[in-house]
């Protein structure tokens, strides 16, 4: 996982968003999603270049799937966004896999 991505789970997922002071957007993938592996490298990029705007953070649904279930996350990967502070409802769900372009244009709102 990389330095810049917080890796969450059931018992982590309210206390990390819930204290976060920027939004957080939360990647909910599987280990044999291929297209949530073809998304992973630009999020990265993403949580790299937009450090301090936006975290990045990631829910792996077979080892986390109350969580999942709770924000009904059907397919991989859902991408939701949070508020700072809120961990109760998204307030952006993507779904699919996105080129970089494409997500910084669907997120501006929130790292602009």
């Amino acid at each position: 996982m990389a330095k810049n991505i917080l890796d969450l789970s059931d018992a982590t997922f309210d206390e990390t968003i819930g204290s976060a002071d920027t939004p957080v957007l939360v990647d909910f993938w599987a280990e044999w999603c291929g297209p949530c592996h073809m998304i992973a490298p630009v999020l990265e990029e993403i949580a790299t270049e937009q450090a301090g705007k936006i975290r990045i953070a990631k829910v792996n649904v077979d080892d986390n799937p109350t969580t999942a279930q709770r924000f009904n996350v059907m397919s991989i990967p859902t991408l939701l966004v949070f508020t700072p502070g809120d961990s109760s409802a998204e307030v952006k769900r993507l779904v699919g896999a996105k080129g970089k372009g494409q997500l910084l244009q669907e997120l501006a709102e929130y790292v602009g």
